[in-house]
């Protein structure tokens, strides 16, 4: 449990994780759906999670920059968990 925890915890990883359960996403449309989060907290916890192997990163090369985020395989074992913990804070929050 406890690499688990130390691999999703910190505030922004499960809400990203969250978000990229349902598709790709580029940068922006991350910067404008997490309320709060910081460019520096979204990029650092963007560039975490795909050290970690839960998402990936494409960059195309044109102009102007693109870049996607997704969820890896590994990344996508998660969902179940994550589905039933915003179940429990809808039910309970």
């Amino acid at each position: 449990m406890e690499k688990t925890l130390g691999i999703i915890s910190g505030k922004w990883k499960t809400v990203i994780l969250w978000y990229l359960c349902s598709g790709k996403k580029r940068y922006g449309e991350l910067k404008h759906s997490i309320m709060g989060v910081s460019e520096k907290m979204l990029i650092q916890s963007l560039r975490e999670l795909e050290s970690d192997g839960l998402i990936s990163r494409k960059a195309y090369n044109e102009i102007p920059p693109k870049v996607e985020y997704s969820m890896t395989k590994k990344g996508k074992s998660l969902s179940p968990a994550l589905a039933l913990l915003d179940k429990w804070g809808k039910k309970n929050l």
